[in-house]
């Protein structure tokens, strides 16, 4: 498995070794123990499983308390997928990475706890997968204005087709509750 960190020098891109043939291909998609050395501690306690068309954009999402690691991965079509560094006082605050994620590229990507997550679909669907390393929480769910002008996140659409909690979500600077870095 290839690892590399990205401008977040926390969130790592993984490109699991994928063996092929004219039957298929195969391909290891967590392993504890070599997740854990690649800097992916887990453990893992809920999978997510979601579909979306083309042109949606889900995000910017994060959980305060209970912050979410999320190990990603589109399972078919292809997405821009974005995480953004939220952690009061950290050096990267408010800073982000975006990779595209694809069935072809078949690549993952890792978001520690503490950085808000979100993608937009580039296909016509896209069944994504994700690991989570907290269970989902509804009270303690939070998010960013997909859209922030302080962000600059340069979107591949213009009007995405959002749901009415991510259209009203706040800007990070006046995010009412935030992770804090080292804390």
């Amino acid at each position: 498995m290839k690892v590399t960190p990205l401008e977040l020098p926390e969130v790592l891109l993984l490109e699991p070794k994928v063996f092929g043939d004219d039957r298929g291909f195969f391909m290891e998609t967590f392993h504890a123990k070599r997740y854990a050395e690649a800097g992916i501690p887990g453990p893992f306690v809920q999978d997510n499983y979601s579909r979306s068309a083309k042109g949606i954009l889900r995000g910017l999402h994060f959980q305060e308390p209970q912050a979410q690691g999320k190990l990603v991965q589109v399972l078919t079509g292809a997405v821009y997928d974005v995480a953004v560094d939220v952690r009061r006082g950290s050096p990267t605050f408010g800073r982000w990475s975006a990779v595209e994620l694809s069935s072809e590229n078949r690549r993952q990507l890792w978001i520690p706890p503490g950085f808000a997550h979100g993608f937009c679909v580039l296909s016509e669907y896209a069944d994504f997968h994700y690991k989570c390393t907290t269970l989902y929480a509804p009270e303690t769910e939070r998010g960013v204005l997909w859209n922030d002008p302080d962000l600059g996140i340069p979107w591949p659409v213009t009007e995405p087709l959002l749901s009415g909690k991510d259209a009203r979500a706040p800007r990070l600077k006046d995010a009412p509750v935030l992770p804090v870095f080292g804390g």
